[in-house]
């Protein structure tokens, strides 16, 4: 590998036109520029630099190495450019992947104040479905339900807990209700919401285990705003998240807290071990949480 110190005395000793113009510029002896010069023709092994008349004048090795040093050397100094304003909290780049709820609701309000706080900082929001290695490695935020799986080297920070609802045609019996136990929807035809094996459905199955039955589904939705719209047509009722019951139209139904047991999922943001206090992240983390405290009553 070439040394990179040297690169820059070569490209010194071009521009100046000479060994002790280069020794000059750098505060070096001419002695010492001659010593890295013939160091870097040993590890090229090509000659560099050669006599000519009283002085010296680069090979064509030589001007090519000197520009590329100098493309090195821009390179170099945009890092420093960039470590600096990390340091000063003037990162532009913030990529947040997260999942269907969290965009309807948490992360839209989010990221639009801190484009008005942070307008330096570019956002790319980008649809999660898990903590693989590929979805993590250029993602500075995750915001899932705390189902997934987090890999080593990633840290978990607690947004809110999000009970699940029941959502009940307006004539339901049990819609008079203020609360409702879990098992009196024992009976009842009942509209599913979620994929199969989703860990979701099967936060709510087991809740319903441990309320002693299984659910009757007799409505295939997969979808929380369509299951919404087959309980206010009448044929059946469902158990959905409060938060994602904040991004749809409940008008024509009614939502009910449910007891005994109380179905719920929690809400966190996965980040890199020890970047949560890098800005911008922090400031995005800061005002996740002023969301999700407001989204947690």
């Amino acid at each position: 590998m070439l040394d990179v110190h040297r690169l820059t005395v070569l490209r010194s000793v071009v521009e100046n036109g000479s060994i002790h113009g280069a020794a000059a510029r750098l505060g070096y002896t001419p002695s010492a520029i001659s010593q890295h010069i013939a160091a870097l023709q040993r590890e090229t092994g090509m000659p560099l630099v050669e006599r000519h008349g009283r002085g010296i004048r680069p090979t064509e090795a030589g001007v090519l190495l000197a520009e590329h040093t100098r493309r090195i050397q821009d390179e170099i100094a945009r890092a420093e450019t960039a470590l600096a304003d990390l340091r000063a909290g003037k990162s532009r780049r913030l990529t947040i992947r997260y999942f269907a709820t969290a965009g309807a609701v948490l992360i839209p309000p989010v990221v639009s104040e801190l484009g008005r706080l942070h307008p330096e900082v570019r956002v790319a929001l980008r649809l999660g479905k898990g903590l693989s290695e590929k979805e993590t490695a250029d993602a500075e935020v995750m915001v899932f339900d705390d189902t997934v799986r987090v890999p080593a080297g990633l840290r978990t920070l607690h947004l809110l807990d999000d009970p699940f609802l029941a959502v009940l045609p307006p004539a339901h019996p049990l819609a008079t209700q203020s609360v409702i136990e879990l098992a009196q929807l024992r009976a009842e035809r009942w509209i599913d919401n979620e994929w199969p094996s989703t860990l979701c459905r099967e936060t709510m199955l087991k809740a319903c285990g441990a309320a002693g039955f299984s659910p009757d589904f007799v409505v295939e939705a997969h979808d929380y705003a369509a299951a919404v719209g087959f309980v206010a047509a009448g044929l059946g009722l469902t158990l959905i998240p409060r938060l994602a019951l904040r991004a749809i139209p409940t008008e024509s139904v009614v939502c009910r807290p449910v007891v005994g047991p109380v179905p719920t999922r929690t809400i966190v943001a996965v980040v890199k071990a020890g970047t949560e206090s890098q800005p911008p992240l922090s400031a995005f983390l800061d005002l996740l949480r002023a969301a999700a405290d407001g989204h947690g009553g």
